[in-house]
């Protein structure tokens, strides 16, 4: 389980816990006012990073997707260039053979 999983089952059982207080108890009302704000604030607080989870997922996505492109394109960059050098070397070869060529009429 994720820290954040971990965390959000906590919170949760939290609120389920001062969800589930009554008022039969003999608090005072500050301590009930206390209380629920403290409740709103982290049901705030689980909202709020709900929220940021789920854009950093978006946002893991778009760079997951951006980065196999970018591989791709490296791999066709590479390709291409094995290809270049893969002709240099056959013209090379080619011209060496000509200039040997060349030299064997000359004599």
């Amino acid at each position: 389980m994720s820290n954040f999983e971990k965390k959000e089952q906590n919170l949760n059982q939290l609120i389920d816990k001062l969800n589930s207080l009554s008022l039969s108890y003999s608090q005072p009302n500050y301590e009930l006012e206390k209380i629920k704000t403290e409740k709103n604030e982290l049901v705030n607080q689980k909202q709020e990073i709900e929220k940021k989870n789920n854009e950093l997922m978006r946002e893991h996505k778009f760079l997951k997707e951006k980065i196999k492109k970018l591989q791709l394109e490296v791999s066709k960059k590479t390709e291409l260039e094995d290809r270049f050098n893969q002709d240099i070397e056959e013209l090379s070869q080619e011209t060496e053979n000509l200039v040997n060529e060349i030299d064997k009429w000359q004599m």
